[in-house]
């Protein structure tokens, strides 16, 4: 069995995974919360025989986290934990972009990909809303923008007036009230810069790409931008697992 990992800026997912690749059991939790105690009472309910564990691995945009938990796990196995940027990925992918200043998560997701006849543009609608470049098998770079609760949560926070909202699609461009109003320039606004976005890639690199798109609010905008789109919410883990394929 497998101990796999995505540790985000909001969000911290577990999974335990079989030698055969089968997702078994999956925990979430936020990451802010996390420390010893926490840990302790999450791992109780998740019910692991640490005895049939023979990898771990995490990718991690949370150095103080990823050690909280190594540091956790190592009290229960002997098994080393891995986090993804430990190994050499070389074999996995190539990589144009500089390689300290990539997320292990974005390096993932692309991995996930590799040997593939496509081009692709991955979105992932995390902290922030990143897109990578994957070109033939190479990981060529992306682009952050900032995450839509993030821009959300701050526009209400320094503005007075304006209340916490819940983004959800909406038909009208022009609205009536604050909150619709809100709504509005957030929704049409990201799927505007999305398209553009992707619109700027393919002339940039005058090729044709497959555009995968994955995180919280993937399932918000994949019909409601112009550009065809395949929804992958398993291409993190999926990425770990073939990652995992490098630890003897």
């Amino acid at each position: 069995m497998y101990i796999l990992g995505d540790i985000g800026n909001t969000e911290t997912k577990i999974f335990l995974v079989s030698i055969n690749n089968k997702i078994t059991k999956k925990l979430t939790y936020s990451t802010k919360d996390l420390n010893q105690t926490k840990l302790k009472k999450l791992f109780i309910n998740f019910k692991i025989d640490y005895e049939k564990i023979n990898k771990i691995l995490f990718c991690s945009v949370v150095p103080k986290s990823f050690n909280i938990i190594k540091k956790f796990l190592s009290k229960k196995t002997k098994i080393k934990c891995y986090e993804v940027k430990n190994l050499n990925l070389k074999s996995l992918i190539r990589i144009k972009a500089n390689y300290k200043q990539v997320g292990s998560d974005r390096l993932t997701n692309a991995i996930s990909l590799t040997n593939n006849h496509n081009n692709f543009i991955i979105i992932d609608f995390g902290t922030a809303t990143t897109f990578d470049v994957l070109i033939k098998n190479t990981y060529s770079g992306g682009i952050i923008a900032p995450g839509v609760k993030l821009s959300l949560n701050s526009l209400s926070d320094k503005a007075t007036l304006i209340p916490k909202i819940d983004l959800k699609k909406i038909k009208n461009i022009i609205g009536n009230d604050t909150i619709s109003a809100v709504r509005s320039g957030f929704f049409w606004g990201y799927a505007g810069l999305i398209d553009n976005i992707i619109y700027l890639i393919k002339k940039e690199t005058r090729k044709s790409f497959k555009v995968i798109i994955t995180g919280g609010f993937s399932d918000l905008f994949k019909k409601s931008i112009k550009t065809k789109v395949y929804h992958n919410k398993d291409i993190t883990i999926n990425g770990l697992i073939k990652i995992s394929k490098l630890i003897k």
